[in-house]
C-alpha cells in the first residue's frame, strides 16, 4: 500500500511538472528525480533559510547528493537535524545517500538543504533556482517554491500541508 501510494504521488508530481531530472551530456535521462522542492518563508532580517524536497533514485545503482548551490544564498549545503546532548542541532553532512530504487525525503526534523547568508528574505509565493550535484547523476536544476513561514510540507498539488 505504501509503495503504491508513493508511486501515485510521484506520478501525480510528474503530471504537474513538479519533478526535475538531470540529463547527462549523452542525452540519457538521469535516474535521479527531485519531487516538490520547497522552502519556508523567512523573517525580514533572517540570515538563513531551509529547503526541502524528495529525491527519488529510479536507477539500478546508489547515488549521493554531494553539493548544493543557489544564487539566493552565499552558501547552500546538505544538513541533517540531530540531537546532541539533548539539544537539537542542524549539522552539515558530507553527502546524502540515495539507494537505488528508493527515495530520501528532505523534510523538517531530518535531512534538509541549509541556505546560509541569504541575499534577501524568502517570501511566500516566490520561487528560486537551485542546483543539486550528485556523485553519479551530476547536476540537477530545480525551482524551489517558497511556502509560508512554519510550513511543514508541500502537497504534490502545490498546497501546503
Amino acid at each position: 500500500m505504501v509503495n503504491s501510494m508513493k508511486s501515485l504521488i510521484i506520478a501525480f508530481a510528474l503530471a504537474f511538472g513538479s519533478v526535475a531530472t538531470a540529463d547527462a551530456q549523452t542525452g540519457v535521462p538521469s535516474p535521479i528525480q527531485i519531487v516538490a522542492p520547497w522552502a519556508r518563508a523567512t523573517a525580514a532580517g533572517a540570515k538563513n533559510g531551509v529547503a526541502y524536497m524528495t529525491v527519488v533514485n529510479k536507477g539500478n545503482s546508489d547515488d549521493r547528493l554531494l553539493a548544493v548551490s543557489t544564487p539566493i544564498a552565499e552558501t547552500a549545503e546538505p544538513h541533517k537535524t540531530a540531537s546532541e546532548n539533548g539539544v537539537m542541532k542542524m549539522l552539515p553532512v558530507d553527502a546524502v545517500e540515495v539507494k537505488a530504487g528508493s527515495e530520501v525525503v528532505l523534510k523538517p526534523g531530518g535531512y534538509h538543504v541549509m541556505l546560509m547568508h541569504l541575499k534577501a528574505p524568502l517570501q511566500q509565493g516566490e520561487t528560486f533556482p537551485m542546483t543539486l550535484t550528485f556523485e553519479k547523476a551530476g547536476k540537477v536544476d530545480v525551482t524551489v517554491k517558497v511556502e509560508k513561514a512554519g510550513a511543514m510540507g508541500q502537497s504534490h498539488s502545490g498546497m501546503t500541508m
